[in-house]
């Protein structure tokens, strides 16, 4: 699982190479990258990214994923040009394409970047010591770009200026294909942030080699869609860790009846509010608007009726679904919190 960079490969930052070019077929980018620990890859170590510190792990042993990163990423692939032009255009710069780059003295340390930035907007002198990292982000994300770029880009860009040794790391988003914004990312001032950095990275890649998997930690919606990936057809019984297994009881338990009461609590003051609406459709404070108790509507299909007069469109179109649920048994269910 380590990756060397050929004595003829050609460095293009202060203390990288270039591992694959930006134009390698799609296969070859996956696989080499999961030789070392790349920079989207810190962002979910640090759990600011979309995906957990297990799923890194997984990959990384060659684990088999579902990696559809879905429409978002089929745009922001196409807009990657476009957006790389504007900010060229409007820093009157010129930029390149690289590609996948690993540190010269540690390879597992990788990153892909962008562009290169052949001549820097905040230094004319400064050649090539720099690069540019292009986001794309739906207009919800609006308010994280407000003052300073977002974590997981910040994460992302601190990395690649770990692996590079650049000095700092130009951003450029388009957010809702209509608002542009660009930032930079120094290596001064956050030089014990990288290092942090850098030691959980170097951690995680020590698992890896050591195949010791990390503690679960992370988004649980996302963890529950991993374990579901790693273990798709699941049968027999597994014989419980009995400390950890209770404790894990008891901590579903107490939280299904802190939401049960917390539903109770919500839907008394709903009924509450709706009354003290009388007939009428909003409330407010003065001329404040505080709150509407207003009409909404849906589409539904009767799926009986469909079944009965349009059998065959029923055939086509109808499609049985399955999930999972988490049954404890009622030795183990609470009737009170703890």
């Amino acid at each position: 699982m380590t990756i060397t960079a050929p004595a003829q490969a050609r460095r293009v930052t202060p203390t990288a190479r270039l591992i694959l070019p930006a134009s390698a077929d799609r296969a070859d980018w996956l696989a080499a990258r999961r030789t070392g620990i790349g920079s989207s890859d810190v962002a979910d170590l640090l759990e600011v990214g979309y995906k957990t510190p297990s799923h890194v792990y997984y990959d990384k042993i060659g684990t088999p994923l579902d990696d559809e990163a879905g429409e978002p990423a089929l745009w922001g692939n196409l807009h990657e040009e476009t957006v790389a032009r504007e900010w060229a255009r409007r820093n009157r710069s010129v930029v390149r394409r690289v590609g996948l780059v690993a540190h010269d003295e540690q390879p597992w340390m990788m990153c892909t970047l962008d562009r290169r930035v052949t001549e820097c907007p905040l230094s004319r002198e400064m050649h090539e010591r720099c690069a540019l990292e292009v986001k794309t982000r739906n207009a919800f994300t609006a308010s994280r770009w407000r003052r300073a770029v977002p974590d997981d880009v910040l994460a992302q860009t601190l990395w690649q200026i770990h692996v590079t040794g650049y000095d700092h790391i130009h951003v450029a988003v388009l957010i809702g294909n209509s608002d542009y914004r660009q930032a930079v990312v120094r290596r001064k001032g956050n030089e014990q942030l990288i290092a942090d950095i850098a030691t959980v990275a170097g951690l995680m890649w020590q698992r890896v080699q050591d195949r010791t998997p990390p503690p679960p930690s992370g988004n649980p919606d996302r963890l529950v869609e991993l374990w579901e990936q790693l273990h798709p057809d699941r049968s027999g019984i597994a014989d419980l860790d009995a400390t950890d297994a209770h404790e894990q009881l008891l901590a579903y338990e107490s939280g299904r009846l802190r939401e049960k009461a917390g539903k109770a609590e919500k839907d008394a003051a709903k009924a509450n509010l709706v009354a003290l609406l009388g007939g009428a459709e909003m409330g407010a404070f003065g001329n404040d608007y505080a709150y509407g108790y207003k009409t909404s509507s849906r589409q539904s299909v009767d799926m009986n009726r469909l079944a009965e007069e349009f059998p065959d469109a029923y055939e086509a179109c109808v499609r049985e679904t399955t999930s999972r649920r988490l049954d404890i048994a009622k030795d183990y269910r609470l009737t009170e919190a703890l």
